[in-house]
């Protein structure tokens, strides 16, 4: 008995019944359970095939070539611009086989008559002569029914994706359904950090024991104010730098504590932060307004020392090889240098008007090179095609940070506020976040937990703040530091660990509560 196309299912009555058995029984099919689709299709009426696709395929099987383009011709208003593509793949379909049987003149007649009667676009036609000649040059044995059998198969699956329902169910529909569900729930999580499958047996709901709250150890090598923190991209080890002339390299162990694996002395100044290279080899430690130092990581040796006293670095990016890096200066019109790791300048961007440089980044892809120039610009400049766009901020930038897919960056504000811009430009204004206190010292956000869904950042109030990006206001306020937190950094590989650098002269570490 065939299903009642108007009944309807759910407590809001929103799913049409005959739909939603449809679906289930192409699923079935499409997990290779034919049985029980069959039987489902028996027992509701309801077929995964449509009668208008029953139509379409008795044709093609039995290779009814007239009549599978005139049904194709009858739904030209259902198709609209798919009706072109379906009746190429046909017309191809129907030149292979005339040619692998040897009937040359009728795929010729084919060609010149059914082609030019469907005012196929011109490129396609041609696209069909040259693949005439080509198969006709390489010439052909006898064909089994099988194999013919097989391309028509082929052919009605490529036909049906570019069927609009009802007359065919897109494909792996009640899959792409449930996805969409799934999806849905885990962008209205706030605090979603975990790869763990999502069950279907319950909605969706993480609870803030998923993002780090709780710190776990306080890390005391630094004898004065800590300015910066990273965290290697492989996540197994953090740089810190300090008001003290050092840096510090701490190793991540297997049960998240972090113990001291190397102290890098040398700078005669403050040391104002540090930059992994992409491989993890290589740290670069940047002198606050001196030289800039290049450190073996695995030994903690000096390999080189760029600049000397008149050198003054603000900030330096590595570039995706590991082999070359950018650094800015504070002074004006020195601009940014390009160098190898031998010290070796590659390159530069300099003006006689060029701006002191605040911060610098490069993506992660290594496409573009974002500067922040003093006090309120932002320029993004694209390194293949050296097209660049300029953005001005109304209030002076502190730092910047870029996700780790390189799309998108954050910049810190002297206004307490936190802004978020898309790299490729796409956007007319952020997506601004606000809540910590940030009006006279240099602060620095990151992106951070699973695939980079969080955005947190230090604050002069001595607190950590974490936002989910969908929402302007912080969804957790961490406390612990007596002073001003100067910068946080997410462990790339192990979500639920966050480090925090402040002037109390401590690092903390947190975890989920």
């Amino acid at each position: 008995m065939m299903e009642n196309p108007y009944e309807v299912l759910g407590s809001k009555g929103l799913i049409k019944k005959h739909e939603f058995v449809r679906v289930i029984v192409q699923c079935l099919y499409s997990l290779g359970y034919s049985k029980s689709a069959s039987c489902l299709e028996l027992e509701s009426g309801v077929s995964y095939k449509s009668t208008e696709f029953q139509l379409l395929e008795s044709h093609v099987l039995d290779g009814n070539w007239d009549g599978c383009l005139s049904f194709l011709n009858s739904l030209r208003d259902v198709l609209g611009e798919g009706r072109e593509s379906a009746l190429f793949l046909v017309l191809r379909h129907c030149l292979l086989e005339y040619l692998k049987h040897g009937e040359d003149a009728l795929a010729l007649d084919l060609l010149r008559k059914q082609v030019s009667a469907l005012h196929l676009d011109r490129y396609k036609v041609r696209s069909l002569a040259n693949s005439m000649l080509s198969l006709k040059d390489v010439g052909f044995g006898v064909i089994d029914g099988d194999v013919v059998h097989d391309w028509r198969r082929k052919l009605l699956t490529d036909l049906e994706k570019l069927l609009p329902p009802p007359i065919s169910v897109p494909d792996r529909r009640l899959e792409h359904l449930v996805e969409t569900t799934v999806t849905a729930w885990i962008d209205s999580c706030l605090y979603h950090n975990s790869s763990n499958p999502i069950s279907l047996y319950d909605d969706h709901y993480c609870g803030r024991d998923q993002i780090p709250t709780v710190t776990t150890q306080i890390l005391t090598g630094h004898r004065n104010e800590v300015w910066f923190v990273q965290f290697s991209n492989n996540g197994e080890h953090l740089a810190s730098s300090s008001n003290d002339c050092t840096a510090i390299i701490w190793k991540v162990l297997e049960d998240g504590k972090l113990t001291l694996k190397h102290t890098l002395c040398g700078h005669q100044q403050a040391v104002s932060l540090v930059a992994w290279s992409p491989d993890d080899t290589k740290l670069l430690t940047c002198g606050n307004k001196e030289v800039l130092k290049l450190w073996d990581v695995e030994t903690g040796t000096c390999k080189h020392t760029f600049g000397n006293q008149g050198f003054i670095v603000s900030s330096c990016a590595w570039f995706p090889n590991s082999k070359q890096f950018v650094c800015g200066s504070f002074e004006a019109e020195k601009g940014i240098s390009m160098w190898d790791c031998d010290g070796n300048e590659l390159k530069a961007w300099r003006g006689v008007r060029m701006p002191k440089v605040v911060d610098i980044a490069v993506t992660p892809d290594g496409e573009y090179l974002i500067s922040i120039f003093e006090d309120k610009e932002i320029r993004v400049l694209h390194l293949g095609t050296n097209a660049e766009r300029v953005i001005a901020e109304e209030h002076p930038i502190t730092s910047i940070s870029v996700s780790g897919d390189s799309q998108l960056f954050i910049v810190n504000l002297n206004s307490q506020e936190i802004h978020m811009w898309d790299v490729a430009g796409k956007w007319d204004k952020p997506v601004k976040y606000m809540g910590h206190k940030q009006c006279r010292y240099v602060i620095r956000s990151c992106f951070g937990g699973l695939d980079g869904t969080f955005i947190a950042s230090g604050s002069e109030n001595s607190q950590v703040y974490i936002w989910n990006p969908r929402n302007c206001r912080p969804i957790e306020i961490l406390s612990g530091h007596s002073l001003t937190v100067n910068c946080v950094s997410w462990n790339p590989k192990r979500p639920h660990m966050l480090a925090s650098a402040s002037d109390d002269y401590t690092i903390r570490i947190w975890g989920p509560s």
